[in-house]
């Protein structure tokens, strides 16, 4: 039977329609998987990929941080007498939020000053221009004419905020002085004000006056808050310094801020433009230490970047303390000993070069600086008289020719390398080398004296050095020989010399060392090699000569220097140092070749220098009430100080190392004087002086300590007041 043809047509065509809806749906569906995942897709991005990023770019539109200073950490010496101190002083601030207007700063600034007085003395021309525009904006800009304008515009290549440079530049030009006079004195208190409150930084607290705030002032500016948005009253710290002496360093004031060559390495270390930073010497190498943690302050913002709330995440602490290893007492009494002996040189003939001398006494077992001296005399072009000025950082910054200082090298060169022994003698003589004159002794001026090393030292001499050095260099001398130079014979005594600390940086722990300058070493410098040999061709530093001294007195040991001594915590009661926190110890930094029968035979010798028949310091030190050796220097020399003019001049330096007791030592010291006389006959013993009464004093205060029971060793050690009267404020320096 067959079908009916319409009911057949009637259900294809209700199965096609419902294929057709299947179809459909399922497109649908699948569209809306596709939409669903990329959302989760999107969200898992966010999340767990971007989620970190977003929540610190949240936190830097509503939660922005906010440092504000603490104190440095003080400076005391070895007994706990400060050194460099903070003195609070009330300060008033300005913090610039991200929307502040200038016409709100500008109105800010106007109410402060009917609070305060402000110095003008810092109001700049640039200033007073830009100060004016803004008081008289329309007349200011129709001062640059369309058709200027439009060329300036017309320029390829040109950004909108070189556009306005340009433009704001002609404005300036065109500013005349009459203009610039109609601003009156109380518009360039507010122009004080103002300028100060712009140079600033959004949500960085900025000072608007720290000096010399008296009490009224800081009460009505303190009364009037709510009134002035951004104005705060604080407390900031001056630095003060409590000595002279200028390897304590300095620091920048919050008017300079951080130094422009230093900037990024700063602000990559969270600090603010305005921060003090030390500038040099202690203060800049402890910068790390010193500077303390800042509190940290969030302001809550709103959307409008409107402060809603703060919040103190951080509280901060104070800078850590230094204990120097100096003490100050010794420091004062050693400045007076060279300062006295310089003057004292300076009134004699023969010292129109003159102008330096420097004492470096440290411990030899441990590297403590105890004192370091350094006095420069210049001439103050107003009245006309020398000004004694503190040098100190010159014993490691500068580098001098230090003569028979360095023999005590010179022999252990000899016997290290095997060109000597101890049992060694040697004829003190003139000698004569091929094509050159004569080359001897001071007090041999003809004879033949049979020597050892003993007598070497005792009567310094220059032969037995000089032949000391061509046995080095495996050319024993004879008469008229030529002088051959070995390849490695500067080498091999520059080396010898290292191994003391002389000719390289001590390690001290301040910027800026020099570690002196050696001179040619080619095969046409042979007899260059004499004068290396007796401290007249290399130059050496004070701190070196010191360095070396105190190796030859611990039995061999290279001690690295170092000026301070402990870290601390800072002060909880004012009145004690705080917790220890890192002491600095004893680093040897090389021990020298010498058995300790090479160095206990020279130290006879430097004590013969003192005690000897013939010894150079016997005068000054045979009758010390101590045990002490030594040895004394005069180094023929070109002057090269600071008056060019004079430079090749022939001058003569003098110096002194030694160390005391002789027995066991505790002390070493090193004396230079450059350039002191011009006279080879005058006289001389200003460098044996200074070092007997520099080590007198020493001893001095070393009982008196003992019986006022001044100790370094406390548990809980008191801090005492500085010795001297000196107070210099850091904008002072």
């Amino acid at each position: 039977m067959r079908k009916a043809p319409g009911k057949n047509r009637a259900a294809s065509v209700k199965a096609k329609h419902h294929s057709n809806l299947t179809f459909r749906m399922n497109i649908l569906f699948f569209a809306i998987f596709i939409v669903f995942s990329m959302l989760i897709f999107r969200l898992g991005y966010m999340q767990i990929v971007k989620g970190e990023d977003y929540v610190r770019d949240l936190e830097r539109k509503e939660e922005v941080p906010v440092n504000t200073s603490v104190p440095r950490g003080r400076m005391y010496d070895r007994y706990g007498r400060i050194l460099v101190d903070n003195h609070p002083e009330n300060a008033i601030t300005y913090t610039k939020m991200q929307t502040t207007t200038t016409e709100e700063m500008l109105n800010i600034a106007e109410k402060v000053a009917q609070l305060i007085e402000q110095p003008t003395n810092r109001v700049t021309l640039r200033d007073k221009q830009d100060f004016w525009i803004i008081k008289n904006h329309d007349p200011a800009y129709e001062k640059v004419t369309d058709a200027e304008e439009a060329k300036i515009r017309a320029k390829e290549n040109i950004t909108t905020s070189q556009i306005n440079a340009e433009i704001d530049k002609l404005v300036r030009e065109r500013i005349t002085n009459e203009e610039l006079l109609q601003l009156t004195e109380k518009d360039l208190e507010v122009l004080a004000i103002f300028r100060e409150m712009a140079s600033g930084y959004n949500l960085s607290p900025q000072i608007i006056k720290s000096e010399n705030v008296s009490a009224d002032e800081f009460a009505r500016v303190s009364e009037r808050l709510t009134e002035l948005p951004g104005v705060n009253t604080t407390t900031d710290w001056k630095r003060v310094k409590l000595s002279s002496l200028s390897i304590l360093g300095r620091t920048t004031v919050p008017t300079k801020g951080i130094p422009k060559e230093k900037l990024n390495f700063y602000l990559a270390r969270d600090y603010s433009r305005n921060d003090r930073v030390g500038e040099s010497y202690i203060e800049a190498q402890y910068e790390e230490l010193l500077q303390g943690q800042k509190t940290v302050v969030k302001n809550i913002t709103n959307k409008k970047g409107q402060v809603v709330d703060t919040i103190t995440t951080y509280e901060g602490e104070p800078g850590k303390d230094l204990i120097l290893s100096l003490d100050s007492e010794l420091q004062a009494e050693t400045e007076k000993i060279v300062e006295e002996e310089l003057l004292k040189l300076k009134s004699q003939g023969a010292s129109s070069l003159l102008d330096r001398a420097f004492l470096v006494m440290m411990d030899p077992n441990t590297g403590d600086i105890l004192s370091m001296v350094g006095k420069k005399i210049e001439n103050n072009t107003e009245t006309g008289k020398y000004e004694v000025l503190d040098y100190s950082y010159g014993t490691f910054t500068t580098a001098y020719e230090a003569g028979s200082a360095v023999k005590a090298a010179t022999l252990l060169a000899g016997y290290n390398l095997g060109a000597i022994t101890p049992s060694t003698i040697l004829g003190d003589e003139p000698i004569w080398l091929k094509g050159t004159d004569s080359k001897k002794s001071i007090f041999n001026h003809g004879g033949y004296i049979s020597m050892d090393g003993l007598s070497a030292l005792e009567q310094s001499s220059n032969v037995y050095m000089f032949k000391t050095a061509l046995l080095i260099n495996g050319t024993p001398y004879s008469y008229r020989m030529p002088l051959l130079l070995n390849q490695n014979t500067f080498p091999k005594m520059r080396n010898s010399y290292a191994q003391f600390g002389l000719g390289v940086k001590t390690g001290i722990d301040l910027p800026n060392e020099f570690s002196g300058v050696r001179g040619p070493s080619g095969p046409t410098d042979g007899g260059k090699i004499l004068d290396l040999a007796i401290g007249q061709y290399d130059t050496y530093t004070p701190l070196q000569l010191a360095q070396y001294i105190s190796t030859v007195a611990n039995g061999g040991y290279r001690i690295q220097p170092h000026v301070v001594k402990e870290v601390r915590e800072p002060s909880k009661d004012g009145q004690s140092l705080g917790q220890l926190v890192t002491e600095i110890g004893p680093t040897i930094l090389n021990q020298i070749d010498n058995p300790l029968s090479d160095l206990n035979y020279v130290k006879q010798g430097l004590r013969r220098v003192y005690t000897g028949s013939k010894g150079t310091a016997k005068r000054q030190f045979g009758n010390a009430p101590y045990t002490a050796a030594g040895k004394t220097g005069t180094a023929e020399v070109m002057y090269y100080g600071d008056l060019r003019q004079y430079w090749g001049q022939y001058s003569l330096t003098y110096t002194h190392v030694g160390f005391a007791p002789y027995e066991n030592p505790e002390i070493a010291y090193a004396v230079v004087i450059p350039w002191a006389s011009t006279n080879p006959n005058q006289p001389f013993s200003a460098n044996n002086d200074i070092a007997r009464k520099a080590l007198d004093k020493y001893f001095e205060l070393k009982a008196k300590y003992k019986s006022e029971k001044v100790t370094e060793s406390d548990v809980k050690q008191t801090i005492l007041p500085a010795i001297t009267k000196d107070k210099i404020g850091e904008d002072e320096e």
